[in-house]
């Protein structure tokens, strides 16, 4: 019996995910694209990070 193990390298990630059948690839499925709603800067969030300078 062969154990499983993760993944040490990025060497090793790569030659795993080279093994993959094609069949289960997704390279032919379009991604679906979703607009993000604009992204804006609240008071609160501001207020996170205000003092960050001064902590760091």
């Amino acid at each position: 019996m062969k154990a499983v193990t993760e993944p040490e390298t990025l060497s090793e990630l790569i030659a795993d995910c080279a093994h993959i059948p094609r069949t289960l690839r997704a390279d032919d499925v379009p991604l679906p694209r979703v607009q993000a709603p604009p992204w804006q800067v609240d008071e609160a969030c501001h207020a996170q990070v205000a003092e960050l300078d001064a902590y760091v």
